[in-house]
């Protein structure tokens, strides 16, 4: 077992047995649908009735998405059933799920935090999948002629973050691994082109911050990292979330989804280089650089554990201990009824 399934399964006992049961209580369902076979079939397939096309939230820094929308080949393999493919590109993962919870995208993938505060603001949204952990593409960075040599030394300096991102409960572990509270720096909230901006003329001390941007402050500026996700500070996965509807009635555009997004994360794995050059003029970054953050990344998604749900459900207690969200939530909430058969490679 690795470090991060044992902590994993740490925090899995420390659920309330209540959190617990609802949350076996979900997997069970979602067991049952899986032996099953499939999530529901659309019936709009069977009848004939045109088909809408696929709502596809991205952002520009999500490189799979990237690559499959330079590609086409998301659209190739929905054709098959009918259905078209429309990219939404949003700025960072609160606002795409902004765009989720208003009824604008239908499919949308995203890091750790944005679902839990988005769900918190009532959003309306199931968890179908997840990529896996992904420690090192996130990580808290200073200039690269700071004094600041630890994360502890961060006490009382501004953090520029970008609120409700997957960098968020980065902050809050690395802190607290530190010995030091949240509320013992000064968190401030730009989304990640201000804050490159604000980091590179001193206006903060610190930047918490996720692939490409982290791979390019590092190559072009220097920056230097204090702590990323490693050493069970926070695994940083990424999730696949849709509108609970649309799962409820596209059971076969969620798993064509999934299939095409596994084999393009096996070839741009297989092929970085290539990848990376693909990727690198839509992102407006140089080709080294996205390849450095493609090397950190991890691209094979998956129906969600046990294990992964409990984790969501303890950055949400502490996201609510903090007063970061107005509520606690329960992840088991926002997870589907059934889930996707996975086809083996």
């Amino acid at each position: 077992m690795s470090h991060s399934d044992s902590s994993s399964s740490s925090r899995w006992r420390r659920l309330p047995q209540s959190a617990r049961r609802h949350l076996l209580q979900a997997f069970g369902a979602a067991a049952g649908a899986a032996a099953l076979g499939t999530w529901p079939l659309a019936r709009a397939q069977s009848s004939g009735a045109a088909r809408e096309p696929l709502r596809v939230g991205y952002q520009k820094s999500a490189s799979l998405f990237v690559l499959q929308k330079a590609q086409g080949s998301l659209e190739k393999k929905l054709a098959p059933l009918g259905v078209g493919v429309k990219w939404i590109e949003f700025p960072a993962g609160p606002q795409l799920l902004e765009g989720l919870n208003v009824g604008s995208v239908d499919i949308g993938h995203v890091g750790e935090a944005p679902p839990i505060f988005a769900q918190a603001a009532g959003a309306d949204f199931v968890y179908i999948g997840h990529d896996p952990a992904a420690p090192e593409a996130e990580a808290i960075v200073v200039p690269q002629g700071s004094a600041i040599r630890s994360v502890a030394e961060l006490n009382g300096r501004k953090v520029a973050l970008n609120k409700g991102s997957n960098v968020h409960y980065l902050l809050v572990r690395a802190l607290e691994k530190a010995g030091l509270k949240y509320a013992d720096i000064q968190p401030v909230f730009l989304p990640p082109a201000d804050a490159r901006a604000a980091f590179e003329k001193g206006a903060v001390d610190a930047w918490a911050i996720w692939d490409p941007f982290l791979a390019a402050v590092e190559k072009q500026t220097g920056a230097r990292v204090l702590v990323d996700g490693r050493n069970g500070v926070a695994n940083n996965y990424l999730f696949y979330l849709a509108e609970r509807k649309f799962v409820q009635k596209n059971g076969d555009v969620i798993q064509a989804l999934f299939a095409d997004s596994q084999e393009q994360g096996r070839w741009l794995k297989a092929d970085l280089k290539r990848a990376a050059a693909i990727i690198a003029p839509l992102q407006g970054l140089d080709p080294e650089i996205v390849e450095l953050a493609l090397r950190r990344y991890n691209f094979n998604v998956t129906p969600l554990s046990e294990q992964v749900a409990a984790q969501q459900q303890q950055i949400a207690d502490v996201f609510h201990e903090l007063k970061l969200i107005p509520k606690p939530i329960r992840v088991a909430d926002a997870l589907p009824a059934v889930r996707v058969a996975q086809k083996q490679p």
